[in-house]
């Protein structure tokens, strides 16, 4: 089952809130433990939608951990560029809130002060860094089937196109006639498509309560029973002339202003109620600060508990003069309010009444959302690493990208860090830098009491390659050997390095001594390429010059291994310059026979090849080659046939899509060594050594 669902309108006053509440009500018949989230409130006070959910259904959470930002700040950080940060702190936020909860419903944004364009792909954009998948809600009011219909297909190519999971769209607020010839013509062609719904308009909840204005006025109550204030006003109208005149322009459930002074018209007004023979008014605002003069206030106390009624039409007081005060009314907009048991009572009717219940409950349950996005890659390194502490060793000490990496390693609790080098050096770097340190050990092969030790174990371990005592205490005075057997003896649970060594450097130790792990004839790598919009697995792109097909499906299964491990569904496509049965020659002939071989080893797996990396990848190309396949054009792992074509496949990747690469990260070996590249940047070193001791926690 789903643990998260994102609603999200496609234009201002949709009436997400109506769609909230009825999901949050058949939620809460058989889930007991449900959150709700919104990524941006409006400014100005507590969120009504969020308090209104979380009264009625009395979520025991604090309100400020139901949101992440108001409009102003992220307005603020999007300003600045810092679209990333925003994203990164929702997610944060979010996450947080998931622990409480054995479900979260979030609603995205209210398409105010920023372009409708940028808003689509910001609720997009968070519905895909949460994993949840979407509800999109249309205003329907004023629209023909037409309409109707085109604006469901483009929302439903749009979030297509963003990689968005749809699990229902529903229509709110359609106005227009022949309700059941339009739901016809949106049905969708199959039952595994999302199912449309349509919700007709209501009016009584598109109007606002005589409360809801008296909020918006700053008014004071004269009189103000709490029936008459969830009145609803169907008509603002100003009293201006005399009372003679004005009678005839009172209609069911309009809001009289008048100013204060006028105490014909205050008077008038309240009798209509007495009166038979004219509709019931919601409610008066006076005008202009001036508060009715005694007598006339006598009078209206003494028909507020008559032998025949208590006086429920509510009277209230506001500083504003008339003409500002009516337009003021006119701009207020109607919301479900916890106090409104009508409107609710109306909105959940509705919901219940138009939109399959059970259906949308079983597509909950099946439905989830199974991308991962950059962001959200990142984030789960960083706390599955913490959840289980490693001992992550970084031979490389002396370089400023490895110091500044290790305190923001330290300071977020990810691993415990050993740095290896000259001691003094690396103190006098670490205040050059201004860091702060102080939980990260340092060693010095040269002067480490375990230095003879480990050369002795070195010693018995090559011997038989010509290696003698002499050379094996050599070898321990090198950083990349030294952190290596600290690996391999227990002093820590894993190794990263590459950042000023080679990859030969770094990894040849582990390739003596740590060795393969039983099951695995063949160390191999991969990379985490994190997109823009997704995250995929490269291998092996550093390790294996031209594997065979046994070691090509080796690759492919160890690949999809640490894909499934780090969060990424594996769908696994064996790439080749030929897509099928289309392609003749050795090199297709090796893709196609690694294939079969995957298949046998693993046939749990999602595999396809040979494939091209256009098929694998972009659905339009797939449903032309490959039309039945489950892999084409949703691969998530890429198993490339030789190291020349990976290499430079995922540099092409990462310099021309701005990929952030993540690795290499090795697999196969019985502990975990890692590679960086020489470029690498802090944000590079500190994701590795994230999936370093996450690798390590599971050996």
């Amino acid at each position: 089952m789903a643990n998260n669902l994102y609603i999200t309108s496609m234009a201002p006053r949709s009436g997400k809130a109506v769609i909230s509440l009825g999901i949050m009500e058949m939620l809460s018949r058989r889930i007991r433990k449900i959150g709700f989230f919104r990524p941006i409130i409006p400014e100005g006070g507590p969120d009504n939608n969020i308090q209104l959910i979380k009264k009625r259904y009395d979520l025991d959470l604090p309100y400020e951990a139901m949101y992440a930002y108001t409009h102003d700040q992220a307005q603020e950080m999007f300003t600045r560029g810092e679209t990333d940060d925003l994203i990164k702190g929702i997610v944060a936020k979010y996450k947080a809130l998931e622990q409480r909860c054995k479900f979260v419903l979030c609603e995205g944004t209210d398409y105010t002060g920023v372009s409708s364009a940028f808003e689509f792909d910001f609720n997009a954009a968070v519905a895909n860094n949460i994993g949840a998948p979407i509800l999109p809600v249309m205003n329907g009011r004023n629209k023909t089937m037409d309409d109707v219909q085109d604006m469901v297909r483009m929302a439903k190519e749009a979030f297509e196109n963003q990689g968005c999971v749809i699990l229902a769209t529903i229509v709110n607020r359609y106005t227009g006639d022949n309700l059941p010839a339009l739901i016809d013509r949106l049905q969708p062609a199959t039952d595994r498509q999302a199912p449309v719904y349509v919700i007709p308009n209501e009016g009584i909840l598109a109007k606002p309560t005589v409360g809801e204005i008296a909020r918006a006025l700053i008014g004071s109550c004269i009189q103000c029973e709490p029936d008459g204030m969830n009145r609803e006003v169907q008509h603002v109208v100003v009293a201006a002339m005399q009372l003679r005149n004005f009678l005839d322009y009172i209609e069911e459930g309009s809001l009289i202003i008048t100013p204060g002074d006028r105490a014909d018209i205050i008077l008038g007004t309240l009798a209509t109620f007495f009166s038979e023979t004219y509709p019931n008014v919601a409610g008066i605002v006076l005008t202009g600060g001036l508060a009715p003069e005694p007598p006339v206030q006598r009078l209206i106390d003494g028909l507020r508990s008559t032998r025949v009624s208590r006086l429920p039409t509510p009277v209230i007081s506001v500083a504003t003069d008339t003409y500002q005060t009516a337009t003021n009314a006119h701009a207020v907009r109607s919301s479900l309010t916890p106090d409104n048991n009508r409107k609710i009572a109306t909105a959940l009717g509705l919901f219940e009444t138009h939109v399959g219940v059970e259906t949308l409950e079983a597509r909950i349950a099946a439905t989830h959302s199974a991308r991962l996005t950059p962001i959200m890659f990142q984030y789960q390194l960083i706390e599955r690493a913490k959840t289980a502490r490693r001992r992550i060793v970084l031979p490389e000490g002396v370089e400023s990208r490895i110091l500044r990496a290790a305190e923001i390693l330290s300071r977020r609790g990810v691993a415990d860090l050993t740095l290896l080098g000259d001691a003094q050096k690396i103190e006098q770097k670490i205040t050059n830098l201004g860091l702060q340190l102080k939980d990260v050990a340092i060693i010095d092969p040269l002067t480490s009491s375990w230095r003879d030790a480990y050369a002795a174990i070195y010693y018995d371990l090559r011997k038989h390659k010509g290696i003698n005592e002499e050379m094996a205490r050599d070898a321990m005075t090198d950083v990349s050997y030294f952190g290596t057997m600290m690996v391999h003896q227990g002093h820590a649970d894993g190794m990263v390095s590459g950042s000023i060594h080679t990859t030969a450097h770094t990894i040849r130790p582990a390739f003596e001594f740590i060795r393969t792990k039983p099951d695995c004839s063949i160390v191999s790598s991969v990379f985490f390429m994190c997109l823009q919009d997704r995250v995929l697995v490269y291998g092996d792109c550093a390790i294996n010059p031209n594997p065979t097909a046994e070691q090509l499906a080796d690759i492919a299964t160890s690949s999809a291994e640490t894909a499934a491990k780090f969060g990424v569904e594996p769908r696994v496509a064996m790439l080749s310059y030929s897509t099928g049965v289309s392609g003749k020659g050795e090199d297709v002939e090796k893709v196609r026979t690694a294939t079969q071989l995957a298949r046998e080893r693993r046939p749990d797996l999602k595999i396809e090849g040979p494939i091209q990396y256009d098929a694998a990848i972009d659905a339009s190309v797939a449903r032309t080659k490959m039309p039945d396949s489950e892999v084409a054009g949703k691969a998530t792992v890429f198993i490339f046939p030789d190291l020349n074509t990976g290499n430079n496949t995922y540099k092409a990747v990462q310099r021309s899509a701005r990929a952030i690469a993540v690795g290499p990260v090795l697999q196969g070996l019985k502990k975990p060594v890692n590679d960086l590249s020489r470029g690498c940047l802090v944000e590079d070193i500190v994701n590795t050594v994230a999936i370093t001791a996450i690798q390590a926690q599971d050996m």
